[in-house]
């Protein structure tokens, strides 16, 4: 104990002397196991195209993505989450090239589960805004709002062809009720138990997400605020998970990571089942910009963001820093 007049008796900064003191005392690790590599695959493209609002990120060709799910196993990543980007004249009302057994997002899957076999998770990224022409993540109704019910069938055609390409995992992301419930019926029907459901269980209406609209080519006007959660709620994402949960969720995530920790920390005490968290593109592109200005420690930066998502509770960590942090780690 410290007294008065005295110098102390307890001394925290023991355990702080040396690297490999602190390495012993470290709470929380990160291991290359621990991360999902987002990847973005382009119909039409003979050339990465690179993405201006994500330094180090590009739309890849389905022969460079192939490279890109190559490098991921070698790095011992756990999986690789695919979004498809349809030219824009294969883009409709309905998101139909999303459900199209050759769109672009099917035939990326078949390619990478070709090249990784079981080597690495392929995940499948469920949803129809990258496939719509007005950007949302759903059906739209005559009064252009998100049809729900409509939308739930759209999703569990999609998870039948997904699975058929080769998904491993499945990850419904447009926020719909009930969405859970109906993939999972909807995969079983197939005889495709096998295939298990990431269920994106609170995802905000936030303005990270700004660079991953290029990434994805968005056609959307307006915003996602009658779907995706308000930014100021709590207990919304627990109702949301214990929904998820009991339509059959095989794990959950929170969406964003950073600015959402506590949430994360919330849904991580709460779950039976195993919680990821998705580093979003404004995550990543804050880092890369301050980084480029010479304003941070680039490299230390990105391991401090990713050990406060997993300190927080994440067991898988979607990251587009993936595969370059799981070889710095190895």
């Amino acid at each position: 104990m410290t007294t008065y007049g005295s110098f102390p008796g307890t001394r925290p900064r023991r355990l702080r002397t040396t690297p490999v003191m602190r390495r012993m005392v470290a709470e929380t690790r990160l291991h290359p196991a621990d991360f999902i590599l987002p990847a973005f695959v382009r119909e039409g493209v003979s050339e990465p195209v690179p993405i201006a609002a994500m330094p180090g990120v590009v739309q890849h060709t389905r022969d460079t993505l192939k490279k890109a799910a190559a490098e991921a196993v070698e790095a011992g990543i756990s999986g690789i989450m695919l979004f498809g980007v349809p030219e824009e004249g294969n883009k409709d009302a309905l998101g139909t090239a999303g459900t199209d057994p050759d769109g672009i997002l099917q035939v990326a899957l078949r390619d990478v589960r070709a090249e990784v076999g079981d080597e690495l998770l392929v995940m499948s990224d469920l949803c129809l805004d990258e496939f719509t022409d007005h950007g949302h993540c759903g059906v739209l109704d005559d009064q252009g709002r998100v049809d729900n019910d409509a939308t739930l069938e759209r999703y569990a055609e999609m998870a039948q062809v997904q699975a058929d390409a080769g998904a491993h995992v499945v990850g419904p992301s447009g926020m719909m009720d009930g969405q859970i419930g109906v993939v999972r019926d909807a995969l079983d029907q197939i005889g495709r138990e096998d295939v298990a459901i990431l269920a994106y269980t609170a995802k905000y209406a936030s303005a990270f997400y700004g660079p991953f609209r290029e990434a994805v080519g968005s056609s959307l006007k307006g915003d996602r605020k009658t779907y995706q959660q308000d930014a100021a709620n709590v207990r919304e994402s627990l109702r949301e998970l214990a929904l998820d949960l009991e339509e059959g969720a095989d794990m959950v995530m929170v969406k964003p990571a950073g600015p959402y920790l506590d949430i994360l920390a919330k849904v991580a005490e709460a779950s039976d089942v195993p919680v990821a968290a998705y580093q979003i593109s404004g995550e990543y592109s804050m880092i890369e910009a301050a980084a480029e200005k010479g304003w941070i420690d680039r490299d230390r930066a990105v391991l401090e963001s990713l050990t406060g998502i997993k300190r927080a509770g994440a067991r898988s960590i979607l990251t587009y820093w993936a595969t370059e942090v799981a070889r710095t780690l190895r």
